[in-house]
């Protein structure tokens, strides 16, 4: 009998997803570009909400295991990581409520914009990322975790995708963390993103809760492995699949915004 409407090939196929999204996204981010465009082809009849807040779910918790794998082996950043966490946390719902006024697929081109730049200064500067040295402190730092945090969290609530990659390029360029800093920090920042969805989806019942609980599982599986292969080579590793990741969301930005 199939699981909340979902037969059994397609939970494997939304399994199997999930748990490379949790790969990816343990490492640089971006996990949601493979786990929502499965969910929306193998339920395509389910309304958008279900799809989403089954997404968040499933995240959330790959995305908290990674947090505490990381938290565990890195010395965390703190003092610029928790205060970026709760803006980023508040101006979700910021972003979320800006939808109802302006339409998302307006900001694609400039998204594709910020991407190409992203993958450009990281690939021309090849010291980028690969020494940690922190250069804020003081209310300096917490200023810039305030504005970084605040202006991804709108942007995880009102877009979304990319929001982990983003944050690492940030808290690289902005903050002088290496790649294998700024991708612990950014797992604390997307809980936070995470959840603040959550607190929407959950209450109005916007989530598949069997097939959720399958895809976390796996998720989770995939950010064991992420963060395993991300601690074992370090900064170097991280910059690879970044710069990987990164070009991938290019090339489907493009499609989308020129389609």
């Amino acid at each position: 009998m199939p699981i909340d409407g979902v037969a059994y090939s397609l939970l494997v196929a939304l399994g199997t997803a999930a748990l490379f999204a949790g790969f990816i996204d343990a490492v640089v981010g971006g996990g949601g570009l493979i786990q929502i465009p499965a969910l929306f082809s193998a339920l395509p009849n389910a309304a958008p909400a279900m799809l989403f807040g089954t997404n968040k779910f499933a995240s959330v918790f790959g995305t908290s295991n990674a947090a505490w794998r990381y938290a565990r082996r890195v010395r965390m950043p703190w003092r610029t990581t928790l205060p970026a966490a709760l803006a980023a946390f508040a101006s979700s719902y910021l972003g979320a409520m800006a939808v109802a006024w302006l339409p998302p697929e307006l900001l694609r081109p400039l998204i594709l914009l910020l991407l190409v730049g992203a993958a450009v200064y990281t690939f021309s500067n090849r010291d980028f990322g690969t020494i940690h040295r922190p250069q804020h402190s003081g209310r300096h730092e917490f200023a810039y975790a305030l504005t970084v945090g605040g202006a991804i969290g709108f942007y995880d609530g009102f877009f979304g995708p990319g929001t982990g990659s983003f944050l690492i390029f940030l808290f690289v360029r902005f903050f002088g963390f290496d790649f294998l800093h700024a991708s612990a920090a950014s797992k604390v920042v997307n809980v936070a993103t995470n959840l603040a969805a959550l607190g929407f989806f959950l209450p109005h019942g916007h989530i598949l809760p069997l097939a959720a609980v399958l895809m976390a599982s796996c998720n989770v599986l995939g950010s064991l492995l992420g963060t395993r292969l991300a601690l074992r080579h370090g900064s170097g590793f991280v910059r690879k699949v970044f710069l990987c990741v990164v070009s991938v969301f290019i090339v489907k930005f493009a499609h989308d915004t020129l389609a």
